[in-house]
């Protein structure tokens, strides 16, 4: 079978992981790399991740998580975050970056950076926070392929209260928001939803071709 439809059809959303089960640090970084090539909108790379380990910050982060399990079960929490200004610095920072891995001089980048900032300033407020947001999705995909294909399960989430993880994490003052989270680790034998068969729509009433 060909391998990315494999993992595909491998992963769900788990509901109850093993907390005895921990991902290899070799793995992570897999998984870290993943995220860290995954594509993202004028390559700018508007979002951070946060990796939760310690349990004490886990336990907090729980009833903002609705009381679901997997925050504290899952080997690994990862906090999907999005910056809420995305600004003129984050242009010149990432056009530094141009700069250096492509061995360019750092004029040779002005244009792009200029056009960035131009397309930022026709955003609202709410419109940047909304499209920043919107970049952690990509880099969720990209997440949850990179671990199926490692074997390794995951849960994506949206069930959570963000303004509370934002509060006990301090984010507002790094100017970053919490958008979504994903708990990594293995399945638990009782999650009975790994015998559930996979239910998607027909290709038929999916696509369609103009």
């Amino acid at each position: 079978m060909n391998q990315i439809i494999d993992d595909l059809k491998w992963r769900y959303a788990v509901k109850k992981f093993d907390p005895t089960k921990k991902v290899s640090d070799e793995d992570l970084a897999t998984i870290k790399e993943s995220l860290r090539l995954t594509a993202t909108s004028f390559g700018l790379q508007s979002m951070k991740f946060l990796i939760i380990q310690d349990p004490a910050i886990r336990e907090q982060l729980k009833p903002a998580s609705w009381g679901q399990t997997q925050i504290t079960d899952a080997s690994h929490l990862i906090v999907m975050c999005s910056y809420i200004d995305v600004n003129n610095d984050h242009v010149d920072e990432y056009m530094q970056d141009v700069a250096t891995t492509r061995e360019l001089p750092l004029e040779a980048t002005t244009q792009f950076g200029d056009y960035i900032k131009g397309a930022l300033t026709n955003f609202s407020a709410e419109e940047k926070g909304i499209w920043s947001s919107k970049q952690t999705y990509i880099a969720l995909g990209q997440a949850l392929h990179t671990c199926a294909n490692l074997r390794i399960d995951s849960t994506p989430m949206e069930g959570f209260d963000p303004a509370a993880y934002d509060e006990i994490l301090g984010l507002s003052a790094k100017n970053l928001k919490a958008t979504l989270l994903l708990p990594i680790g293995y399945r638990h034998e009782e999650d009975q939803n790994q015998h559930y068969a996979k239910v998607r729509k027909s290709n038929e009433v999916l696509f369609e071709t103009v």
